[in-house]
């Protein structure tokens, strides 16, 4: 029989190994990096026919924000089997989240999942909805049905803290009455 202090060495190395092995976590898929300008993602858009972007058409500005959406339909013709829609999420010209809804028909969710975890390790949470890896710079998420969303940490805390609503005196007058506490 096996000692406690033994399995609890054996589990220890193991996970250390994972860690060891584990690579760091991709900014992006394919060509597409979070950080990069609206203008540099369309760029590597049309030299990535996978995605199927079509152009400016697949791009949208969100009135009064500082946002930027890019929409594109890999089911239209001209992308990959793999890849239904995906969408490129901008805040001050700055990419920091990509969306990308892979095609159930061809591909499932536990075949990406192993493979993620072989690459980058166990996932830092994990639900019945959505596996997630995290480290400093990155999230990556797994989500059901099958979706896999690559965030920018930092970038995507700015934009939670930014808001182009303006408080209101009651709302001022409810932070100073608070502060005074």
């Amino acid at each position: 029989m096996i000692s406690i202090k033994k399995k609890i060495v054996f589990f220890s190395l193991l996970i250390l190994s994972f860690c060891l092995f584990a690579e760091d976590l991709p900014h992006g898929y394919k060509n597409i990096m979070l950080g990069m300008t609206l203008e540099e993602t369309k760029e590597n858009l049309v030299k990535e026919p996978d995605f199927g972007y079509h152009g400016d058409r697949d791009v949208s500005l969100i009135p009064g924000s500082s946002k930027t959406l890019i929409e594109t339909d890999a089911n239209r013709g001209f992308g990959s089997n793999f890849l239904t829609r995906c969408w490129f999420q901008f805040s001050f010209n700055e990419l920091y989240i990509i969306t990308i809804n892979i095609n159930p028909e061809l591909m499932d969710y536990y075949s990406i999942f192993t493979t993620l975890t072989k690459k980058y390790g166990e996932p830092s949470s994990f639900s019945p909805q959505a596996a997630t890896w995290k480290d400093d710079e990155v999230t990556m998420s797994l989500e059901k049905p099958l979706t896999l969303k690559y965030i920018d940490n930092k970038r995507f805390a700015d934009t939670q803290n930014y808001s182009n609503v303006q408080a209101s005196p009651a709302e001022i007058t409810r932070e100073m009455f608070l502060d005074e506490l």
